[in-house]
This record gives structure tokens, C-alpha cells and sequence, in this order.
């Protein structure tokens, strides 16, 4: 067998093991409160650094100030609970009107 096709069915498994364990070990491991809030602040911190990566860094250097006032815009109407597709909508329409304006 080639080597990716090794390489493929091992992550395969390994992906299936991993979400096996869930409902298997499901009631009989006892995670403690603060691991449990460790990992979900891991997973906020985690997306966080995500957005930050792809709304200031295009090809190993600074995306220009478009882009992260399209994010910021974004954000500020998710925060007003605003509806997704106006979310969406908002951000791209800030991002477009500074790179018309040459504001890249």
C-alpha cells in the first residue's frame, strides 16, 4: 500500500476511536468543574486566535485595514443581536466600501 493510503486510513481510525470514546466512557468518568471550564475557555481562546489570524494576516503579512474593520463591523452587530445574514451582509458591505475607497 502506498504510504498516504496508510496515512489516510490511520487518521480514519483514529478519528472513529476518538469520537467512539465519547459515548462509551459517557457517565462512567467524572471530568472535574474547572477542567471542564479550562477546556471551554480553551475553545473560546482557540476561535479568538482563528479570527484574529484571518482578519489581519493574508499571506504571511498584514491584510491592510479593510479587513479588520469589516471583522470589527461584523462583530459589533453580532453583539447588537443582529440577524446573521445582516451580520454577514454588514461586514462585507464595510469591507467593500473601504476598498473602494482605497483603503485596502
Amino acid at each position: 500500500m502506498n504510504a498516504t493510503v496508510v496515512v489516510i486510513l490511520a487518521l480514519a481510525v483514529g478519528t472513529y476511536a476518538f469520537r467512539l470514546v465519547g459515548p462509551v466512557l459517557h457517565g462512567r468518568v467524572e471530568i472535574p468543574a474547572r477542567v471542564q471550564e479550562l477546556a471551554m475557555a480553551g475553545a473560546v481562546v482557540l476561535l479568538v486566535a482563528l479570527l484574529a489570524t484571518g482578519a489581519l494576516a493574508e499571506d504571511g503579512g498584514f491584510a491592510g485595514w479593510a479587513r479588520p474593520a469589516g471583522v470589527s463591523a461584523g462583530a459589533v452587530l453580532a453583539w447588537r443581536k443582529a440577524p446573521f445574514a445582516v451580520v454577514v451582509v454588514g461586514a462585507a458591505g464595510v469591507t467593500a466600501l473601504l476598498r473602494a475607497a482605497g483603503i485596502a
